[in-house]
């Protein structure tokens, strides 16, 4: 047998089975082949996103005017100060990781603890800021109506030409709200989120507030948001008005498109729950490195793998980032 092995001559060769290809171990060439899906994958997405966003350029939300909160932070508009701070993090975090496989290589159990401890901290921050930006761009600032035809109407100060949200000029109507339930009627259907105020009331406070005009999500040549006159803008909230909308779910987007809300939520999400995932794998690392598993196997080839994971995870959110805030 062994006589039979030898006379293949293949042992030697990079392919041949007789040695580890490009000198990687089986469970790295594993990853690589998982990252190179995954990164089809997130490919597909963006792609998708991109396409959608040129069918409906027109309409679609400004970045700048989205993410615009800092937390601890209010009344103050700070477009994507946030969304780069997250993104620093991330990436030091990757910076970490490679000192933590560095040290690895080098057998410094001590500082593959520090370094690998830096990079959950930093997967941490981002897991945790990403949930809040989620929670914020939820529940908006400052609240639209819904047309018909599904178009969204902001709101403008005609004098500054800031945005006004909806508590600035509705005018709260008394009344008694009777609950939509089925014992009401044969036509039933489930009540939706309830707003804080309805379209009776924002029609109410516009025509008592003369400085409030309508600001349409169409772009102008110039790539603002179109402003209408006086008189069209309460011909439109009064003739075409559907709903106040608040926030931003999988239905609706007071900032515009309802498809750049479910793009956001679900790609996103989805590099969110990997970058969860991430986190989670490198604290069973650290522990692994804190009991000494990998000075006893003489070598720290998992901390390379799920850092070859963590490098793909950053990168994949620098793409995201372009996409959705930048471009």
């Amino acid at each position: 047998m062994s006589s039979t092995l030898a006379s293949t001559g293949t042992e030697g060769k990079t392919w041949g089975g007789g040695s580890a290809p490009l000198k990687a171990s089986y469970g790295k060439m594993m990853m690589w082949f998982f990252i190179v899906s995954d990164a089809l994958t997130f490919s597909g997405f963006l792609a998708a996103y991109g396409f959608s966003r040129f069918k409906y350029i027109g309409s679609w939300p400004i970045a700048d005017e989205v993410f615009t909160h800092v937390p601890f932070v209010h009344g103050q508009e700070l477009p994507m100060i946030y969304v780069a701070f997250m993104t620093f993090v991330l990436i030091m975090s990757s910076v970490t990781m490679v000192l933590a496989v560095d040290a690895g290589h080098h057998m410094k159990k001590t500082k593959v603890t520090w370094y690998l401890f830096l990079t959950i901290i930093g997967g941490l921050i981002f897991v945790g800021s990403q949930a809040w930006e989620w929670a914020t761009f939820i529940k908006g600032d400052y609240g639209a109506v819904q047309t018909k035809g599904g178009q969204i109407l902001q709101f403008v100060d005609a004098e500054t030409g800031h945005r006004l949200a909806l508590k600035d000029f509705a005018t709260p109507i008394e009344s008694e709200r009777v609950q939509h339930l089925a014992k009401n009627g044969i036509w039933f259907e489930s009540e939706g989120s309830h707003t804080t105020f309805n379209l009776q009331e924002v029609i109410a406070g516009m025509e008592t507030h003369s400085n409030v005009i309508v600001r349409t999500q169409t772009l102008n040549a110039q790539g603002e948001k179109t402003l209408l006159s006086r008189d069209a803008s309460l011909q439109q909230v009064r003739n075409y008005g559907r709903q106040v909308v608040e926030g931003a779910n999988l239905k609706v987007n007071e900032y515009g498109s309802p498809l750049f809300a479910d793009f956001f939520f679900f790609i996103t999400g989805f590099h969110g729950f990997h970058v969860f995932s991430g986190v989670v794998i490198n604290i069973i690392i650290f522990f692994n490195v804190i009991l000494g598993t990998y000075e006893r196997r003489k070598n720290y080839e998992m901390v390379e793998k799920v850092g070859l994971y963590w490098h793909f995870v950053d990168l994949v959110w620098v793409f995201v980032f372009t996409f959705f805030y930048l471009v």
